[in-house]
């Protein structure tokens, strides 16, 4: 097992060049924020009190030890801390987190390092620390670039905020990338238009743009039920979604996953390896992991309580609470579920080696003849644009 020190993942004048293949990722779950957004369902917590980060460090670690277990020696492609908000962890949290996984797995130079923050959360000092620790690519919450939404999203930034943190991460990181949300209530196709635009001028390499979906469990949702909040309808989201294609195309960025969007070279290493089904191990509360082990896939989950989970670690080693065998046919439909997202496609000969068969003959047929997919050679499939906005049924229609 490699020893290589956080300084050492600095190093690297660029980043390795995308071969192609899926690639090992490790991801690490901070799983704190500063406040719980109205429309987020993701695993993240509010908590009033200091967070113990050297006892929460110490678990990671412990962790990625149990998981090297299982995946055996690897070379990891890309690094992602997300979250909650990984941007409120101390540089020195994120430093010990960095070596850990350069201990536990080999470590190439100038790989993707990237780290999520909020601009609520942004500090210069802090910034340069995570510099200094490894990181060298940063994805930030931004969600809106007017301060009405802002706070509709329930944000704790506002616009001066967002354009402070992205100015300091351009002036920082090697590579940076911000998320917005859009099918607002009430947005129109022009407003959407403006603000992207704007967005784009602010010269990221990457963006991640959503649409708004009501997710059970979350005020908004309780809100929507209610008829209280009113989103755009199945149209206006269309029309929404192919201005957004239109413009990022364009502009030189456009789609490379169906709400990922990249100048030529830019695209998220780490997020590439899910959509290609490659490897990558989850550490932390409610962390989810895919290891390869002989023929079959190794589908993890973790404990998503952060004390709960800290407590299994501290006691177990890890804080596993499901661990499931994938079969070829799970395997291939995942495959399917995650490539056809990808502008690039899935590979054919990977998911016939999976499934032990070919695309059904009719509904292959009816979908190229309604123009949702197409192949590439006789090599890949792939959604068109028309397909993206069905994208659940064609996977639905190929997968049977």
């Amino acid at each position: 097992m490699e020893i290589v020190d956080s300084q050492q993942l600095m190093r690297g004048a660029h980043l390795p060049p995308d071969t192609g293949e899926p690639g090992f990722g490790v991801y690490v779950h901070w799983p704190f924020c500063a406040a719980k957004c109205p429309y987020c369902d993701f695993n993240s917590h509010v908590r009033h009190q200091p967070v113990d980060q050297e006892r929460f460090a110490a678990a990671f670690l412990k962790e990625m030890a149990s998981m090297r277990m299982i995946s055996g020696p690897k070379t990891v492609t890309s690094i992602f801390l997300g979250g909650g908000t990984p941007s409120l962890m101390k540089p020195e949290t994120v430093g010990a987190i960095l070596d850990g996984i350069a201990r536990t797995w080999h470590v190439p130079d100038g790989i993707e390092i990237t780290m999520e923050a909020n601009p609520s959360s942004v500090e210069a000092e802090r910034f340069r620390g995570y510099r200094a620790a490894g990181v060298n690519r940063v994805s930030m919450g931004v969600q809106a670039l007017n301060d009405r939404d802002l706070k509709f999203l329930g944000r704790l930034h506002d616009v001066a905020d967002a354009l402070k943190a992205i100015k300091l991460a351009r002036d920082i990181f090697p590579r940076m990338s911000f998320d917005l949300i859009y099918a607002r209530p009430n947005q129109t196709v022009e407003e959407w238009e403006r603000e992207l635009k704007e967005a784009i001028s602010y010269a990221v390499d990457h963006l991640s743009l959503y649409q708004l979906t009501i997710e059970e469990g979350t005020p908004f949702y309780g809100l929507h039920k209610a008829g209280k909040l009113i989103v755009p309808d199945g149209d206006q989201s269309a029309l929404l979604y192919e201005a957004t294609q239109e413009i990022t195309e364009r502009e030189g960025m456009p789609a490379y996953e169906v709400s990922n969007h990249a100048r030529p070279g830019a695209e998220s290493r780490h997020n590439l390896t899910y959509w290609r089904y490659g490897d990558y191990a989850g550490i932390g509360p409610g962390a989810h992991g895919r290891l390869t082990r002989g023929p079959q896939k190794l589908a993890t989950a973790t404990e998503r309580k952060p004390e709960s989970w800290l407590e299994m670690v501290e006691r177990d080693g890890h804080g596993m609470v499901d661990q499931e065998m994938l079969g070829f046919d799970e395997q291939a439909d995942e495959l399917l579920l995650m490539g056809l997202r990808l502008k690039e496609g899935v590979d054919l000969a990977r998911w016939q080696e999976l499934s032990g068969r070919d695309p059904d003959p009719q509904r292959e047929a009816f979908l190229l003849e309604h123009g949702f997919i197409e192949r590439l050679g006789n090599s890949r499939l792939r959604c068109t644009p028309t397909g993206m906005l069905l994208l659940d049924s064609v996977v639905a229609d190929l997968a049977c």
